[in-house]
């Protein structure tokens, strides 16, 4: 009579974690940067205001789409010009920079990388490595709201044609006020730097592989076919030969090669140790001879 294989179990353990570290810090750094940053954005975009000196404007209202850039404030000033391409008529009331920043925001919100940040600061899910989360079930991003997460792309393309816009505005800031080129001023510089930070995390962006090195790759490397093997030759190696990868084994076409990931079979899985439970012995396979 054969016993019953055990189940694998977790550790015991009734602690949050066992680190000693400060975890805690990077999640708690990531809470307040965040927070200031959305704080000042919020106020800025919301402020209708101070956001155009020719020839320099703010990334959070270019390009303006609403008519009412053409009568906007800017210090004493209250009836400052800002180029509009007027798509949104008088009835839009709020700052135009909404209109703007659905952009980036989309983007950022479901950026991977912001998706770590937030996850682990904000939600705890978890905090930090080998730190249990508050939560008492995970579903992942398979319910509303978190499945919208794959609409990332989408928002990779229109953050394409904002990088643009803010390149031109960028070119048009080495102008002075008066509309003479080869000058060069603070904004100047702050327009510039901006606009090549966010094109080298937009073309850094995972959804950026498709339509770029993937594609290219699939379309320039020929494939690669495999090897035919006869019939004959498949019962004359034992299964547990290709798993281990053993290198005496050969067939016609040559000797059995296997990833390195695979090789490492042999040894006995994690949760004997951390369970507790040595008595069960594993041992390995030993190699067949022909």
């Amino acid at each position: 009579m054969t016993t019953p294989t055990p189940r694998p179990v977790r550790a015991g353990i009734t602690r949050r974690t066992l680190r000693l570290d400060r975890w805690w810090a990077s999640p708690a750094a990531t809470v307040t940067v965040l927070t200031c940053f959305v704080g000042y954005a919020t106020w800025a975009a919301f402020a209708h205001a101070d956001y155009y000196w020719a020839p320099y404007i703010s990334p959070f209202y270019s390009p303006c789409l609403a008519t009412t850039c053409l009568h906007a404030r800017a210090g004493s000033l209250t009836d400052v010009h800002v180029p509009s391409l007027g798509v949104f008529g008088p009835w839009w009331v709020i700052s135009p920079a909404v209109i703007i920043l659905v952009v980036p925001l989309g983007f950022r919100l479901t950026c991977y990388y912001y998706r770590k940040a937030y996850y682990r600061s904000f939600w705890l899910s978890p905090p930090s490595c080998a730190v249990a989360e508050p939560h008492k079930s995970y579903t992942g991003e398979t319910r509303f709201p978190l499945v919208l997460q794959n609409i990332h792309r989408y928002f990779f393309y229109l953050g394409l044609v904002l990088n643009a816009v803010l390149t031109y505005d960028a070119v048009v800031a080495f102008r002075n006020h008066g509309g003479q080129w080869g000058h060069m001023g603070f904004g100047t510089l702050v327009l510039v730097v901006n606009a090549a930070l966010l094109w080298l995390y937009s073309l850094g962006c995972h959804s950026c592989r498709r339509p770029g090195r993937g594609e290219a790759e699939a379309l320039l490397s020929p494939p690669r076919p495999l090897p035919p093997v006869g019939r004959r030759q498949l019962p004359e190696r034992p299964p547990h030969a290709v798993r281990l990868g053993q290198p005496h084994l050969r067939c016609p076409h040559g000797p059995v090669r296997t990833p390195r990931v695979q090789r490492h079979h042999h040894r006995p899985p994690l949760f004997l140790k951390a369970s507790g439970r040595r008595d069960q012995k594993y041992n390995p396979p030993a190699p067949i001879s022909r």
